[in-house]
């Protein structure tokens, strides 16, 4: 049903304001993983579809006091899974006011104040990740999208310079692509190598140093048409490959070069952390999130291409009902048509930080990771990796105890991290991406972590 006029939607927004501010105010003093009650309480979301309709203000109160406290708690300052940034309040303000404008921002008489901000977000990022003038590109989804994005320009592009039209005629029967990756390829990259159809299993996989690093030496021959996919930030130990030595030798068979850069490009956004992506700038093509890093809301993905055309070549279309013209439309730039204005509140975060801002953001929750380095260390447990950005790979002991360990964490509930496996170890994977985590935050959970792991024994068998 309807919110009642005027007055009903103006009482319901003030109410979802309140209770969302009520949500944000509570995240730093409950626990990061919601309790099990909460999630078996979801079930009374699940009720048969109603014929006539609840009340909007039942709908949302429903929402709120069912669905609220079964959340994770992402947006606080003590979760370190999946390198989550927590938004920045200018960009849940923005979020909340582009919701209300309710935008198509995939063509600019859709939205002429959507597609202006698309583009100035797009030019500043370029400009604080120090990519070179001109480079263009769009909003997507998250790393998947913005790789596949890339790749698809990359994969037309190559096929080109050999006679082939891969936008209209496919890739039956084209000239095989040749693809390089490193070992430790990210599986987003691997999933837009499939989604374009150059195959997640075809790639040749370059062996990797202890870090994660492409080894730049004994590379093999590169057979063009190529593209080799570069990585800044690995996901466990946020290393990146050694851009000039790679991108030369890319160069020199006439491959494309595309960065994986999903959090660690904005590791060129500062200067105690730029070196670790030197060289990143040469490559043709970058893909990286801004709701990680960043610390805007989700969704935000980000496809940026030293050469525009080859984007909007790859994903353009046309109809008789679109506009035509020179001027830049999104949709020529996206997988997607209809896409929400998430340049808008790019444009909030960068605006409001600029480029010192973006900078601190960066080298803060780089330090705040060495921090927990240096304690779980005095703590008695292995760091696996150089902390070099904002990964730290932590290992109790044997596989059973570590997994023991990170499950006491998550159900203790100070902070929140995640397992993975890292060059045959099994590890706790912790990713500072926050703004709002502070070094208190990380000494309570350094703290907790230790008790957990004191009081956690693998189970039997």
């Amino acid at each position: 049903m309807t919110a009642g006029g005027l007055a009903g939607r103006q009482a319901l927004l003030e109410d979802a304001s309140r209770r969302a501010l009520a949500y944000l105010a509570g995240l730093a003093g409950r626990g990061v993983a919601p309790p099990p009650a909460a999630v078996a309480a979801l079930g009374r979301l699940d009720f048969p579809l109603p014929t006539a309709g609840r009340t909007v203000p039942e709908v949302l109160a429903l929402l709120d006091d069912v669905g609220s406290p079964a959340t994770v708690a992402s947006a606080g300052p003590r979760y370190f899974g999946f390198v989550t940034g927590g938004a920045l309040p200018v960009a849940v303000a923005a979020a909340w006011l582009t919701a209300a404008w309710d935008q198509n921002a995939g063509l600019a008489v859709m939205s002429p104040t959507a597609t202006r901000l698309d583009a100035i977000a797009l030019r500043w990022m370029a400009e604080v990740l120090g990519l070179p003038a001109g480079t263009g590109g769009g909003f997507v989804t998250g790393a998947t999208m913005a790789n596949a994005s890339c790749l698809a320009a990359a994969r037309d592009a190559v096929l080109a310079r050999h006679g082939w039209d891969a936008a209209g005629q496919g890739l039956v029967g084209a000239p095989p692509v040749s693809v390089v990756v490193g070992a430790e390829v990210h599986t987003a990259v691997r999933k837009a190598l499939g989604l374009v159809g150059l195959g997640r299993d075809r790639a040749v996989a370059l062996p990797v140093d202890g870090q994660g690093r492409i080894v730049a030496a004994g590379l093999p021959a590169l057979a063009p048409p190529a593209i080799v996919c570069l990585q800044a930030g690995n996901v466990n130990s946020g290393a990146s490959d050694p851009f000039g030595p790679l991108i030369a030798w890319a160069r020199d068979a006439g491959a494309w070069v595309h960065v994986d850069g999903a959090f660690g490009l904005w590791a060129a956004a500062a200067p105690g952390t730029a070196a670790q992506v030197a060289g990143m700038a040469e490559a043709d093509s970058w893909a990286t999130d801004a709701h990680k890093w960043l610390n805007t809301t989700y969704d935000c993905g980000v496809a940026l291409v030293r050469d525009p055309a080859a984007l909007s070549a790859a994903l353009g279309a046309s109809a008789a009902y679109l506009p035509g013209g020179t001027g830049r439309e999104p949709m020529q730039f996206t997988p997607q048509s209809s896409q929400r204005a998430r340049g808008a509140e790019v444009w909030a975060v960068l605006a409001a930080l600029g480029r010192d801002g973006v900078a601190d953001l960066v080298e803060r929750t780089c330090r705040l990771a060495r921090r927990m380095a240096d304690g779980m260390r005095e703590s008695g447990f292995a760091v696996l990796n150089d902390v070099v950005l904002n990964q730290v790979v932590v290992d109790f002991g044997d596989p059973a105890r570590t997994d023991a360990v990170i499950a006491a964490v998550q159900r203790d509930g100070t902070c929140w991290c995640g397992p993975t496996t890292w060059q045959g170890r099994r590890a706790m994977r912790v990713s500072v991406s926050s703004w709002c985590t502070t070094e208190q935050d990380v000494d309570a959970s350094v703290a907790a972590i230790r008790a957990c792991a004191a009081r956690s024994v693998p189970p039997a068998g």
